[in-house]
């Protein structure tokens, strides 16, 4: 018997003020297929979530929208939940930081640390604008660079020479909200007193298992420049809470909206104690939050590497100060690219989660993302024609394969029955104790490693299905039985597929359900052979990607979002003269081939190569390293500088073309006994050459 971890999870709260795209639907997947994984390994994890719904924007928006920002916040909240309901994201409560819980726990936690002597005040000077009657964060202001004499810059850093100040530095301001000057005027504040918690925080920070180490070795960063205390109030007009117990001749403050932000972790967990008191599945607050935890509860926050300084640093500083538990883990991933550079309106890969929806099936994504994520913070690349190929062979391909040509022989000769006794019980056996295996990877945040894994064992039952041929087999007299053990074995290893994609593909594993006619796909049921059990017809669980769909994807994304801003910025006299030059570099180019004869390429010797392990090169930010079998007596060692294009993942056991008859070339890295061919351009993308799975390692290609 296992115990029984009590697991309260969150994502990072969307803010209420725009649309769910594809880069935060990457975290919110991520943490919902490792939730689910938990729960099928049989521990009690709750996954609750909310909006972070304050702030100035939200004020200027509704303003803008003309309706109040709590009609804002609710719409938006609403088209938020839909994008994620598609996403087939399964929080037990999805919530909003502007709740009577989140004011009450915000109030409790300031005045908490006040009385501890943790809040100080200071008198700040800011950029006020006389006619919005707001102070103004930097980003509402622009003006000229000081340090180069760019003009039309933000007020926190030039994008022209990278030079970072203060908004209160540029030249000639002005409010992007109204266009007037503004003018300096001095508020008091209310700080956190941080530097007060660095000895905690390095500890903290340093525990085991509580952060990545990249991101413990990024705050050191921070420790070493200096904890400076943190403004936490804004002044009115604000949307957002008052602070409380402030002079009564002192202008109204708010709480800056990431103070009440992560609060909103313990109001949307609150607000479900609430819902379930008195069930069966009542949840006890204090048994998650209180600050001497004898219970053994963990609570684990999955976030985006950029907002790692307020869940690393603030909030575990205000939890301790405040009387609070801290969290077991926080857990950050890397940003989302698309073809590999940044999400772009014009290109039309700025996809919103609801475009993505209306085109493709997000469980395609689901598993795409998967086999990407691992535990280190690392962006992540969705190549859409790697994303179709993966997804189609994948899951397509192999898995929905080896149920769609196994089932109609048992149903049209067998009534649908499996055999009593397994025929393959090794081969069964094995797969089913690599279970062990999938849920380590998966409890471990190694997405990309379990996807490998569960590949792995559907190609074990598609080369015993391809060894056996049922097909062949059916067309003899006398081989009935030898069929259905055929097929029952590989039923049975669809089976467990299933149980170890069920986090990931939760709506094709529970129509495989019907299919299998069982109602348990936990992980301790693979331990349960189906034998004399009778399954239904095979129906379609999965269809393959068209790339037509996703061209209409992209297209629609360039219309939803519009090109504008990156249309403007082609038409510059910059861009033009540099996209001229590009075309008279190009026109160079060809006329300046060296063209070489046929005994020449006749020299060169190339084999088909099956790539046993391909890994990063420690220090080597564009190399590969490949271990390929070319079929000698030992692998060759081949480094490739492919980094930039490829995750090693993607590259692991495909069959590639390796030149093997170049001198060894000896590197800082070790000896590359080779070269793997690719094709493109290496400034704008290369593209290795793969071959079909039938080809013979070792072959010569003519």
């Amino acid at each position: 018997m296992i115990k029984v971890r009590e697991i309260l999870v969150t994502s990072a709260l969307p803010y209420a003020n725009g649309y769910i795209h594809l880069g935060h639907m990457l975290e919110h997947v991520q943490t919902d297929i490792w939730a689910r994984a938990m729960k099928a390994q049989g521990h009690q994890v709750t996954y609750v979530c909310a909006d972070d719904a304050h702030g100035t924007s939200i004020m200027l928006k509704a303003e803008e929208n003309g309706i109040t920002p709590e009609e804002q916040i609710a719409t938006v909240k609403a088209s938020h939940e839909a994008d994620f309901n598609k996403f087939l994201i399964n929080y037990d409560n999805y919530y909003t930081t502007h709740s009577p819980e989140n004011k009450y726990f915000s109030e409790l936690i300031y005045r908490r640390l006040n009385s501890a002597g943790h809040i100080s005040t200071h008198d700040v000077e800011q950029l006020f604008d006389p006619e919005k009657k707001l102070f103004l964060a930097d980003r509402f202001v622009k003006g000229t660079c000081p340090e180069c004499g760019s003009p039309d810059q933000y007020g926190d850093n030039c994008e022209v020479c990278g030079t970072t100040y203060d908004a209160t530095d540029l030249i000639e301001p002005r409010s992007t909200l109204s266009d007037a000057t503004p003018v300096l005027k001095v508020s008091k504040h209310y700080f956190f007193d941080l530097p007060e918690f660095e000895q905690f925080l390095k500890d903290w920070t340093r525990s085991e298992d509580r952060l990545q180490p990249s991101v413990a070795n990024k705050l050191q960063e921070w420790f070493d420049a200096g904890l400076a205390s943190w403004d936490i109030s804004r002044d009115a007009p604000y949307f957002g809470f008052q602070i409380p117990d402030t002079p009564s001749d002192e202008p109204d403050k708010y709480f800056y909206v990431w103070l009440d932000a992560p609060v909103g972790y313990m109001a949307s967990f609150k607000n479900l104690c609430e819902q379930l008191k008195g069930t069966e599945n009542e949840l006890d607050f204090d048994r998650y939050w209180a600050e001497e935890n004898e219970h053994k509860t963990e609570v684990y926050h999955f976030i985006g590497k950029d907002i790692v300084y307020f869940h690393a640093l603030f909030w575990p500083a205000m939890l301790a100060g405040s009387e609070f538990r801290t969290p077991t883990g926080v857990f950050a991933h890397g940003f989302l690219m698309v073809n590999g550079e940044k999400m772009s309106k014009s290109r039309g890969t700025f996809i919103k989660a609801e475009t993505y929806a209306e085109h493709l099936h997000p469980e395609y994504l689901r598993y795409y993302f998967a086999s990407k994520l691992s535990d280190k913070v690392e962006d992540i690349n969705l190549d859409l024609e790697d994303f179709m190929q993966k997804v189609n062979s994948d899951l397509v391909g192999k898995v929905v394969n080896i149920a769609s040509r196994s089932a109609g022989f048992l149903v049209k000769k067998h009534d649908g029955m499996l055999t009593e006794v397994c025929a393959e019980p090794r081969l069964l056996d094995d797969v089913t104790k690599t279970g062990d295996e999938i849920a380590a990877a998966y409890e471990n945040r190694e997405f990309s490693r379990a996807m490998r894994l569960i590949m792995q064992c559907a190609d074990k039952a598609n080369e015993y299905i391809d060894e056996k041929k049922p097909w062949a087999l059916a067309k003899l007299e006398g081989t009935e039985q030898e069929v259905q053990d055929v097929c029952s074995v590989a039923i049975n290893i669809f089976r467990q597929l299933m149980v170890y994609l069920a986090p990931v593909l939760p709506e094709l594993t529970d129509n495989a359900k019907t299919f299998l006619n069982i109602d348990d796909l936990s992980f301790h049921s693979r331990n349960q052979w189906l034998l004399g059990h009778k399954i239904n017809k095979f129906k379609p669980l999965m269809q393959r990607i068209d790339k037509k769909d996703i061209d209409a994807m992209v297209e629609a994304s360039k219309a939803s979002l519009g090109e504008n801003k990156d249309a403007a910025q082609d038409a510059t006299p910059a861009n033009q003269n540099a996209q001229k030059k590009e075309k008279e570099v190009a026109v160079d180019n060809e006329q300046q081939i060296d063209y070489i004869g046929i005994e020449d390429f006749a020299k060169v010797e190339m084999k088909v190569a099956h790539v046993i392990a391909c890994d990063y090169v420690e220090g080597a930010d564009k190399l590969l390293q490949f271990t390929l079998d070319v079929g000698e007596d030992a692998p060759r060692n081949v480094f490739s500088g492919i980094r930039k294009f490829y995750e090693p993942e993607q590259l692991m056991d495909k069959k590639v073309i390796c030149v093997t008859n170049l001198a060894p070339r000896k590197m800082k890295f070790g000896v590359s006994e080779g070269m793997v061919l690719s094709t493109g351009d290496p400034k704008k993308g290369l593209t290795v050459v793969t071959l079909p799975d039938e080809c013979i390692i070792g072959d010569h290609l003519a």
